[in-house]
């Protein structure tokens, strides 16, 4: 089964589809043969991993790193509407994915991954603290849950 088919995301499978997504704005970029609809591109609900903060990704709302998430999803996207309007008018827009270009497009992409991490991050601490606090109470309890 494919991470595509899953019925849950994993904070993994949300970074690939940022990647998958950035790799499909490259591709446009390279031949912007206007596939792409500004409109639709700057609709931050569209993608996976937008759906998936609007979905399953809602029970991380409370933590500060999903506001976190979910703003700079939004920078990135009307970023990205930018950057496919401007292929649309024959500007070279190739220079937008370089390494370390500083580009608000690629801000926004890097605060969407570390946005991510850090989600993972807290996840995975808490689960931890959920599993010594059980241990901690079986103890107490004579080893008996």
């Amino acid at each position: 089964m494919g991470w595509w088919t899953k019925t849950s995301m994993s904070f993994e499978d949300a970074v690939h589809c940022h990647s998958e997504w950035k790799r499909k704005l490259h591709n446009y970029v390279m031949n912007p043969d206007h596939s792409l609809k500004i409109s639709e591109v700057a609709e931050n609900d569209r993608c996976k991993l937008g759906k998936w903060i609007r979905g399953e990704g809602r029970r991380y709302a409370g933590h500060p790193e999903f506001a976190k998430l979910a703003a700079e999803h939004t920078r990135l996207h009307k970023a990205a509407a930018e950057i496919v309007r401007r292929a649309d008018c024959g500007e070279d827009m190739r220079s937008e994915f370089a390494l370390g270009v500083g580009s608000e497009f690629s801000l926004a992409s890097s605060s969407v991954v570390l946005a991510l991490m850090d989600m993972k991050r807290r996840h995975a601490q808490q689960e931890q603290s959920k599993h010594e606090l059980r241990e901690a109470r079986s103890q107490a309890a004579g080893g008996v849950e």
